[in-house]
């Protein structure tokens, strides 16, 4: 009787071993798998900027911590997020190409490209109006919502993304430490695009030879750069026809962030144009084929150029640019023709290439942590 007693316990075991594996939803007796080990001790990050840069903003919502920005740049390097674990944010948006992927149309997880070029991620901090080229969202935790979803993007959804996550051996941990919550359930797609955008944050660029030359006194530039940034800097010459960069691209970040139509399309109206662009989201006429200006910061490292990606060079710019637009309504009141020789030309591209910033592509920070 003692032996039949001594095997019954031994099958109660068993089976109460059994219903405790692979985290087991409905097992009653288990120990709560739901519980984050670990302490919360958040340290601020600090956004290290030039001087002739402006602070970074952070929302108070979002505060700027070093786990946050560790679990947001191992978020940004994860092809977790995406729904066969091939594709991560940093697939489209690489260091070495000041974060573009050196495409026209960047290609999804499903193999279809997608509709427009991936921009650059260089001081996304600064930018107040809208991101994605139709600034479709207001923030940068906004923003990072979207690619998981996008069919021609990730192809996700996020109710899987946070199932993953909250079962991966190191991401709860993260989370917690990052966020200070308590259980695996408290994971939530809010708080990988907090994390997300506190990485994004951190993406700086200043330290380009023209800043350091105009700003930090430091060297000289080339009579061929110095020649390129008067004809860039322009803003007024009377009767001379010029470039005329600056009125959309100027400093400190070589963009204004606005919204404008610069002469892409020769279309008979302005319910005509293949892509609608802002007008999409405002649903204003008047905003349709305007897209968000890109900042010329790295512009060396992040051809191919436009929303679509339609010019490999800057010399096709500059000819797009000097042809003055086709007269379209809407097109911003700076597209207007010039002429420039073929050294000025040079000239001008020599200038844009001072914009070039090595330390931002090659800052370990920013790579892949992994």
């Amino acid at each position: 009787m003692k032996s039949l007693y001594f095997i019954l316990f031994l099958a109660t075991i068993s089976l109460s071993a059994e219903s405790c594996r692979d985290d087991d939803d409905t097992c009653t007796t288990c120990p709560n798998n739901d519980v984050i080990a670990g302490d919360y001790n958040p340290q601020p990050h600090e956004i290290n900027v030039p001087s002739w840069l402006p602070p970074v903003p952070v929302p108070p919502d979002n505060l700027t911590t070093v786990d946050g920005v560790s679990l947001g740049r191992m978020l940004f390097y994860d092809p977790i997020l995406s729904s066969d674990s091939t594709l991560s944010c940093a697939s489209c948006h690489k260091q070495e190409r000041a974060f573009t992927d050196g495409l026209a149309l960047s290609t999804g997880v499903l193999g279809m490209q997608g509709k427009r070029s991936a921009m650059s991620l260089a001081n996304l901090a600064y930018n107040t109006r809208g991101f994605f080229w139709d600034g479709r969202t207001g923030s940068l935790e906004t923003q990072a919502l979207i690619p998981v979803e996008d069919h021609l993007e990730m192809n996700e959804n996020w109710d899987n993304v946070l199932q993953k996550l909250r079962k991966h051996s190191t991401y709860p941990t993260q989370f917690r430490k990052a966020f200070g919550i308590e259980l695996k359930s408290q994971i939530t797609k809010e708080l990988a695009a907090k994390a997300l955008a506190q990485f994004q944050r951190t993406l700086i660029s200043g330290n380009s030879r023209y800043d350091q030359v105009i700003w930090g006194q430091q060297g000289w530039l080339t009579d061929e750069e110095q020649r390129g940034l008067e004809l860039f800097f322009i803003e007024f010459a009377g009767t001379v026809q010029h470039p005329g960069c600056s009125h959309c691209h100027f400093n400190p970040h070589f963009t204004d962030n606005n919204f404008r139509q610069n002469g892409l399309e020769n279309v008979p109206d302005l319910l005509s144009f293949p892509d609608l662009g802002r007008g999409a989201i405002s649903g204003i006429a008047f905003d349709n084929g305007k897209f968000r200006v890109p900042t010329l910061r790295n512009i060396e490292l992040t051809a191919p150029y436009m929303h679509d990606g339609r010019f490999t060079t800057l010399e096709q710019v500059l000819d797009h640019y000097a042809s003055g637009g086709h007269g379209v309504s809407n097109e911003d009141p700076n597209i207007l023709p010039f002429v420039l020789d073929a050294q000025q030309k040079q000239d001008l591209i020599a200038f844009l290439k001072t914009l070039t910033d090595p330390t931002f592509i090659t800052n370990p920070n920013f790579s892949t942590p992994f």
